[in-house]
């Protein structure tokens, strides 16, 4: 049985710069070079970002890889600290400006259409130095600088433009869990911080329709939608799973396509004390400045039950899992190494979401893809990584997906996560989820049997199953 995707349907894998260009003759660090200057053991094996993939200095060898797999778009972002020598001024450092020149001009010369995202994890430390980052408005309006100067540097040969990427990461990861730094533990920060990041992603919409001269042009952001299932029927559940979807999802997708935020939300953030500080102009910027494409990151669902604890118990720090407690479901199909649960009816119940409640924006899927420690032990006697069992998760993932597009969901393309093995924050190579696999040590990059199979995907724009 063969699966035929629309015409012009975009088949690619995506990347960020921090993650794959390593810290080679950039000016400013960002947040997470910083951390692994002061805390290098908090990273796995203590690899930093400091060569991740070298595609700063292999750019045009790592393309042409890409290109032998099939890809036909590829997803990366520009460093605001590799482009700008003054972060207030927007004045720009012209080796940054020569390589992601030299990048876009080269993924174009090999027929790969670029995606380019401005703000992946990667705010310069001297700002949260300085202003406490994603905290400050005055961040905020420096965004819309650097923003500006790729809008100006790049729109004749970028048309697809994105703010930013999983902001509700940002959130989680500095602002709540730990997990990214700097660590902080504090709720209303992160509500606020979460206002400010999407008060960004507006700014710089409406910077880009006022610069932008590409007839093709077109602006969004990319979310990390994770489909909130409640445990049961029972009301107490699905008040749990409401909640959650709220949060994760909608926090950032009402604002972004629909101009305002869940009424719901506002309510019970404004009732627990914790709602973001908002001008009345800000929320009108918000408003008018809707996105044109909307980028989806799906690796595993989010399944909640009503929380053990009553959510009116005394608490000395806001937390939104006071409205929710996780819930691992009996007999889940399960990546264990990686520890997500592999679910991909999740990625047609996103396609339905978006066409049914956010008037069917064209979007695509920005993320998806598995991670698997240890892949050597996958190498055949040739060296090539004999990766079926991510060959059977993108054919999964795709039949639900084309599933949604047959009953009229407006996805225009395909990215997995990630065209080559990078560097993953904390984790650093400890995951593996590339199409084509790096050895850190040797950088010497080897296409897996998925590359392969893809290729046969993408040129004929048809997946068999």
């Amino acid at each position: 049985m063969n699966l035929q995707f629309p015409n012009g349907f975009s088949w690619g894998a995506a990347t960020s710069g921090p993650q794959s260009e390593g810290r080679f003759n950039k000016k400013h660090a960002n947040v997470f070079d910083h951390w692994f200057e002061v805390e290098p053991e908090s990273f796995h094996n203590q690899v930093g970002p400091d060569v991740a993939s070298n595609f700063y200095n292999s750019y045009k060898e790592d393309i042409k890889l890409m290109k032998e797999v099939g890809l036909n778009s590829v997803r990366t972002s520009i460093q605001w600290t590799r482009l700008i020598n003054d972060f207030e001024t927007a004045t720009l450092n012209q080796d940054g400006v020569d390589f992601y020149n030299n990048v876009i001009d080269e993924l174009l010369a090999n027929d790969i259409k670029p995606f380019i995202n401005l703000h992946h994890f990667d705010l310069p430390v001297e700002l949260y130095d300085k202003y406490g980052g994603w905290e400050s408005k005055h961040v905020v309006d420096l965004f819309v600088k650097f923003a500006e100067q790729c809008f100006k540097l790049f729109g004749d040969r970028v048309s697809e433009w994105f703010t930013h990427n999983e902001p509700m990461v940002v959130v989680d990861g500095q602002y709540l869990y730990q997990f990214h730094y700097p660590k902080v533990v504090d709720g209303k920060k992160a509500v606020q911080v979460a206002f400010n990041l999407q008060l960004a992603s507006s700014k710089a919409v409406a910077k880009f329709k006022e610069v932008n001269t590409n007839p093709d042009g077109r602006i969004g952001i990319i979310l990390n939608l994770t489909p909130s299932y409640p445990a049961s029927d029972d009301p107490a559940d699905q008040k749990a799973a409401n909640f959650a979807n709220l949060w994760f999802n909608q926090i950032f997708l009402d604002p972004s396509i629909l101009g305002e935020y869940p009424a719901e939300l506002v309510e019970i953030l404004e009732n627990d004390g914790v709602l973001f500080e908002a001008t009345k102009e800000e929320l009108a910027i918000i408003k008018e400045n809707t996105i044109d494409i909307l980028g989806v990151n799906f690796y595993h669902p989010h399944r909640v039950k009503q929380p053990d604890v009553s959510p009116d118990s005394l608490r000395f720090n806001w937390m939104p899992v006071k409205y929710f407690d996780n819930y691992d479901m009996p007999g889940r199909r399960m990546n264990i190494d990686r520890g997500w649960e592999i679910y991909p009816k999740a990625l047609y119940d996103i396609a339905i979401n978006v066409k049914e409640n956010y008037g069917n924006i064209a979007w695509f899927v920005a993320e998806n893809g598995m991670g698997v420690s240890n892949e050597e032990l996958f190498q055949d006697e040739t060296g090539v990584v004999q990766d079926d069992y991510r060959i059977n998760f993108i054919k999964e993932h795709l039949t639900e997906l084309h599933k949604g597009i047959e009953e009229g969901s407006n996805c225009i393309g395909y990215h997995l996560w990630t065209p080559i093995d990078c560097w993953s924050w904390s984790n650093a190579y400890k995951n593996r989820y590339g199409f084509i696999a790096n050895n850190i040590h040797t950088q010497v990059k080897t296409i897996k049997k998925s590359g392969h199979w893809f290729k046969g995907v993408a040129d004929n724009n048809t997946l068999e199953i």
